[in-house]
């Protein structure tokens, strides 16, 4: 079983995780291994992904998130017809986990059939 978790810090609490930290290495390992059964996604994947001096709604993130990561991963199962995997979000951002289920869910119910 392939599990892969995404995460810029934290390690998997289990053994038998392959641990990615960016979005680009969560995307190369997926291209280069497929798809796996299992991910476990964090939202920040950097120290600073959002500006602390203005919070302003204009700002660009610096990094992508495993929310991006997340709809990444929907994007490559829809175009190669495959089912969503297994997934969690460990994510400590309530927000950012939200979304990342929110979407992973909704592609789940139209590709899991």
């Amino acid at each position: 079983m392939k599990k892969l978790y995404l995460d810029d810090v934290r390690c998997p609490k289990t053994e038998g995780w392959e641990v990615v930290r960016t979005y680009e290495d969560f995307v190369d390992w997926i291209t280069k291994n497929g798809l796996p059964d299992e991910v476990s996604f964090d939202h920040d994947l950097a120290e600073i992904s959002y500006n602390p001096s203005t919070f302003s709604e204009n700002f660009k993130y610096h990094e992508k998130t495993g929310y991006d990561a997340a709809k990444w991963m929907c994007s490559y199962c829809m175009e190669n017809g495959l089912p969503i995997p297994e997934f969690n979000c460990h994510s400590a951002n309530p927000v950012g986990r939200e979304n990342i289920l929110a979407i992973l869910n909704s592609h789940k119910e139209r590709l899991n059939y």
